[in-house]
């Protein structure tokens, strides 16, 4: 199993209050900036979860907000997805959800490890953004389905 990337995704009540906190009080950069999850330089993302998305609909955006309950998901990346999703298969993983499509286009995994803590692995950026130009679509087209800006898909697909 080759994983990379990994980082640790905060889920955040405002995405507003938490970019303003880490940026200006902790002085972090912005790596990445896509709204409602903003990537930091160092491994860190603050993620704004929609009520929408995978997550909160397996296990409840009560818990997702509940302050008494750890927000955090463990990130990595990988260029093999499925191999590491029958490896997880073979040793029993209790997942959140199997092999799926996000909003923007990468496919991931989420499981539980046997302490509960939430992980997930997805498909590296490069990977799914070159997916999507090997499918047909143009730069702008890649930058509008996955939201990263147009210097990085170019950068990305070379």
């Amino acid at each position: 199993m080759n994983l990379s990337t990994p980082s640790t995704a905060l889920f955040v009540k405002d995405i507003h209050v938490s970019k303003e906190f880490y940026t200006h009080v902790l002085n972090l950069q912005t790596e990445l900036d896509f709204g409602k999850n903003v990537i930091l330089r160092g491994g860190l993302t603050i993620w704004e979860i929609q009520e929408s998305h995978i997550i909160p609909k397996k296990l409840g955006m009560k818990t997702l907000s509940d302050d008494g309950v750890n927000r955090f998901e463990l990130y990595f990346e990988t260029s093999n997805l499925e191999e590491v999703f029958r490896k997880l298969k073979d040793h029993q993983v209790r997942f959140l959800h199997e092999i799926h499509e996000e909003p923007w286009g990468q496919q991931t995994i989420r499981f539980f490890d046997p302490d509960d803590h939430l992980i997930e692995i997805g498909e590296s950026m490069k990977l799914f953004v070159t997916r999507w130009y090997k499918q047909g679509l143009s730069v702008e087209q890649v930058s509008q389905k996955t939201h990263v800006p147009i210097d990085e898909v170019k950068r990305l697909i070379d």
